[in-house]
């Protein structure tokens, strides 16, 4: 099930979008995913966020996926990542109060995903959460914005897609930037920014990341 809400945010309404997986009273937890870079049409309707949205409510996990300033029904303008970031984890730290209908997803873990621009706010959100001892479950970073933002390092364990042939970020500029952190990239052969016809793998390789990671805590929990 999909539907939209407006809820209320630092500076005014905030837009966001919620797909439910089928389970819902079972929910495996809760996924945020930021959009691409508002200036240039990025919203919460791009095609690549709905994908990771896809991915993650495939294997029960309720998504989430917030308007950033001054986009859609959102209020406020473009405050380069700063404000974005603030709102994002506003959305995240007020879930109990505004999806109030669905008591279950308050204890459930938390994964953030973002694209491109929302790659920079969910890496620089999932920093704060961890300095705040409440990391996140999953980080899911796709098009990464390496050379564009200044993106924080991330945690071992971080997924990071990109495409061979991005033409908005280089890859040379994410390998750079994940080669001091010994983090691991993962690169669609021929695949641009916004993967085109690329869409189906980048959901699969989502999903499998999120089933392995399940699958090695019932195993951990089974010794």
């Amino acid at each position: 099930m999909h539907e939209r809400r407006t809820i209320a945010g630092l500076i005014g309404r905030i837009e966001v979008a919620i797909d439910w997986p089928e389970e819902r009273e079972a929910l495996s937890g809760v996924a945020f995913i930021g959009h691409p870079h508002p200036l240039y049409g990025g919203t919460l309707d791009n095609k690549v966020v709905a994908t990771l949205a896809r991915a993650f409510v495939a294997v029960g996990w309720l998504a989430v996926r917030p308007n950033f300033r001054g986009v859609g029904a959102t209020q406020g303008t473009h405050d380069e990542g700063r404000g974005e970031t603030e709102d994002f984890l506003h959305v995240i730290a007020t879930l109990s109060q505004w999806l109030a209908d669905a008591p279950q997803a308050a204890a459930a873990p938390r994964a953030l995903a973002g694209f491109s621009f929302g790659s920079f706010v969910a890496a620089r959100s999932a920093r704060t959460l961890a300095a705040q001892h409440h990391p996140v479950k999953h980080l899911v970073l796709v098009g990464a914005a390496a050379g564009k933002w200044p993106m924080p390092p991330v945690r071992a364990g971080t997924l990071v897609i990109h495409g061979e042939r991005d033409e908005t970020i280089p890859l040379a500029d994410v390998l750079d930037w994940a080669r001091p952190q010994e983090l691991p990239v993962v690169v669609l052969p021929g695949a641009d920014h916004f993967f085109h016809k690329r869409l189906a793998t980048l959901k699969q390789l989502v999903m499998e990341h999120v089933l392995a990671a399940s699958a090695m805590d019932r195993s951990s929990r089974s010794r």
